[in-house]
């Protein structure tokens, strides 16, 4: 049974930083993707940013060059890393994987849409105060 849990959330002040973790088991990370997704309450969960089996990264252009996603295989563990962070980061932010492999045949569009991925953390909460 695959589990993912998130950790790492915070209340911040626009301009700072953190780093979200999600430990991953029953789920082997380095054989798959992962990826980032956030919502806040009344609008659609959005994907932020994906990682590729062998490392390669897509992101959603508003966290371009603020947001980025690793992974550590030995600890099967997935980062966000964030920085800048302005108030319209606040949201939940969900850890996702997924049955299938996504390479450079995927299109980014389609594994940054919520219904790409098969399984879920419950998420952690990120609060940015401008």
């Amino acid at each position: 049974q695959v589990h993912l849990v998130e950790s790492g959330g915070d209340s911040v002040q626009a301009g700072g930083h953190l780093t979200l973790s999600c430990v991953a088991s029953g789920y082997t990370i380095s054989n798959r993707c992962m990826a980032w997704f956030r919502q806040v309450p009344g609008k659609e969960r959005e994907g932020v940013a994906v990682i590729e089996r062998d490392g390669p990264t897509r992101y959603r252009t508003s966290v371009k060059g603020r947001f980025t996603i690793s992974k550590d295989n030995a600890k099967n563990t997935l980062y966000l890393q964030m920085n800048n962070l302005n108030p319209e980061d606040t949201a939940l932010y969900y850890c996702a994987a997924r049955n299938n492999p996504c390479d450079g045949r995927w299109p980014t569009q389609v594994l940054l849409a919520k219904g790409a991925w098969n399984y879920w953390g419950q998420g952690t909460q990120v609060t940015v105060s401008s």
